[in-house]
This record gives C-alpha cells, structure tokens and sequence, in this order.
C-alpha cells in the first residue's frame, strides 16, 4: 500500500480544512467553478473524475472473466451482496437512520438528499483499492481480477437501473436523462477508453503499461484530492454549521460495511471456498467505488447537495474501516479453516 493509500483519511481531512477555508476566502471563485455545468454535469469536476478512473481502469484486464469458472462460489457469493444485497440494505439504512432515527439532527430539507448520496455509494462496486486489500489478505491474485472485470461489466448496464429503482423508491424523483449521461460519462466512455490504451500498450509489452501507470497513478491521487477540494469548498458553510452531519452519515455506512464484509465472509465459508478467495470476496461486497459515486451525486443533485457530501463521508472512512475488514479476515483465517465445507473441499482436492 503506498502512502498515499495508507493515510488516505488524513488527505480527506486536510482537503476539507483546505476547501473549505480557500471557500471562504474566495467564494466567487467558487461559485463559478460551480456554474460550469452543462447537461447538469459541472465540467471541472467531470474532468477530474476522468483523472481519477481512467489510470485505475487501465489496471483492469477484461479477458480475465474467461477465468470467472474457476472460482464460482466466490464470484457467485460476491455478485449476489454487491448487487442483491448491497444497495437495498443501504436503501434500508439510510432511510431508518437518516429519516427516522437521526431525523431530529439533521437538517430535513437535505434528508432525502442524504439518503441519495449513500445509495449511490452502494450501487457502485468497489474497483481499485480492492487490488490493495486483496494483497493485505493474500488473496488469489485472478480471482480478484476476474471479479473485478465481472464487477465493471455488469456496472455498465446495471448501475442505472439500479440507482434509478431505489432513488424511486425512496420517493426522490430520478434525473433518467441526467442519470443516463453519468453512466455514459463516468462508465462506459472511461471503460472503452481505458481498454484501448491498455490494448494498444500491451502490444508493446507490459512495461509500456506499467511506465504509463507509473506516471498518471500521481495525477488520479492529485485530480482525487483536488475533487475533494473542490467538494468541501462548496460544502464549507454547511460543514461549518453542523459538523454532526458528519458523524451521523458515517453510522449506516460503517454498519453497511461490517454487514456486507461478514455476510460475503460467511457465505464463502458454507459453501466451502478457499480462505484465499474469501477474503477479497469479502472486501469487495463491502467497499466502494467512491470516486464514481461522488461524480454521479454532483451530476444528478449538485455539487453543493446533500448527496455529493453523503458520498464524501465514504471517502472519509474507506481506508481505516477496510484495514479494520482485512485484519478481521486475517485474524480469523484458522476459524475460517475449521468449517465443515471448506474441510471436505481441502480433501477432495487433495486426493
């Protein structure tokens, strides 16, 4: 993990000291950085998220999905928390904490909107810190990559329909048009570009990849932190007035998290899957793909929304919550190992 990654919740700390003093300072600025929209999509932000996706997709190798069969309780164990039990949980959380429970802290113009902001979070698999925890778990390298390309495929035809199905729900009027474009803008079209730079580098050999990554992973870290920047630079005054905002959104995240890990961990289990597999199931049942997340709040609500903020609060968490997963899973790695499926698979494989 690099330092980066290590100490990515001080980076999101001290971007929102930064937002939102440099929003304070310079609001006009801000305010027309805000205004550069087009099709409800704020174009500097758009810009960025292209920064950030794009070098993270490079990684990701499509023809592994013809490896999907070799691992098929892990796969089928990790599609169904990410896609049948993921967003409807966190559809249910948010609504019983933020509309119910937390409704008397929380300022009710922007509950629907929070609520918004982390069904986005959930309906948008996790796709490159989970090549960081599934090391820390030393977690079958292509399984990881496999699930990982199943994950961005299906993202390409399912995200919208589910986002647009629970925000229905939820009784908050969906965009369609607007919603259409951010799958088309922040999926499709980084996905399609990303796989033909990869191809076209792969021609040359791995290194030609590699030395590319190598040079744009600085920029995504900086168009990242520059994002937040401008995130909390717009949210400044709202942060300032009720900081319990904060605390009171990551409560249904972190539950959602340790809900989704434990039930990935213990469906690999009774079906017998290997502990390597297990683990980054797990982690990729309960992390989250942030930055599309965030991008997609600010199309569809705005950049000063409930919503964009809901999605940042992620960000705010995801490391320090996902170290506490991986330990768990290490931790418990001999318990894992006593489970009567996985004990029966261990002896057929070995005769």
């Amino acid at each position: 993990m690099s330092v980066f990654e290590r100490y990515l919740s001080l980076w999101v700390l001290l971007c929102i000291l930064v937002g939102v003093t440099l929003g304070a300072l310079a609001p006009d600025a801000f305010a027309a950085l805000a205004a550069a929209e087009v099709a409800s999509i704020n174009l500097p932000v758009a810009g960025l998220v292209w920064l950030m996706i794009i070098p993270m997709l490079l990684k990701v190798d499509f023809s592994a999905l013809a490896q999907v069969g070799r691992h098929w309780r892990g796969i089928g164990v990790t599609l169904f928390v990410n896609w049948a039990v993921k967003p409807f949980s966190m559809a249910l959380l948010a609504w019983l904490f933020l509309a119910v429970w937390f409704r008397p802290w929380l300022p009710a113009s922007e509950i629907d909107s929070y609520i918004a902001g982390l069904i986005l979070l959930a309906a948008a698999p996790c796709t490159a810190m989970v090549f960081v925890w599934s090391h820390l778990t030393k977690g079958d390298a292509n399984f990881t990559l496999s699930q990982v390309a199943l994950n961005d495929a299906i993202m390409i035809v399912a995200f919208a329909p589910v986002v647009g199905l629970l925000l229905g729900l939820s009784a908050i009027t969906v965009p369609w048009s607007t919603l259409a474009l951010s799958v088309l803008l922040y999926i499709v079209a980084p996905v399609v570009i990303a796989q033909i730079v990869r191809s076209l580098l792969m021609e040359r050999g791995g290194d030609a990849l590699d030395r590319l990554l190598a040079v744009l992973q600085p920029v995504s870290i900086l168009a990242l932190l520059a994002t937040l920047v401008l995130l909390f630079g717009f949210q400044g005054e709202k942060l300032l007035a009720q900081p319990l905002v904060i605390g009171l959104l990551a409560v249904p995240i972190l539950i959602q998290v340790y809900f989704n890990a434990g039930l990935a961990y213990l469906l690999n289990r009774a079906s017998g899957e290997q502990h390597c597999v297990a683990g980054p199931s797990a982690l990729i049942g309960a992390s989250n793909f942030f930055e599309l997340a965030v991008a997609a709040a600010i199309s569809l609500f705005g950049i000063q929304s409930g919503a964009a903020l809901a999605t940042v609060v992620g960000v705010l968490i995801e490391v320090p919550v996902m170290l506490s997963v991986v330990a768990l899973v290490n931790r418990t790695k001999p318990w894992y190992e006593t489970g009567a499926a996985v004990r029966r698979l261990q002896q057929r494989d070995a005769q």
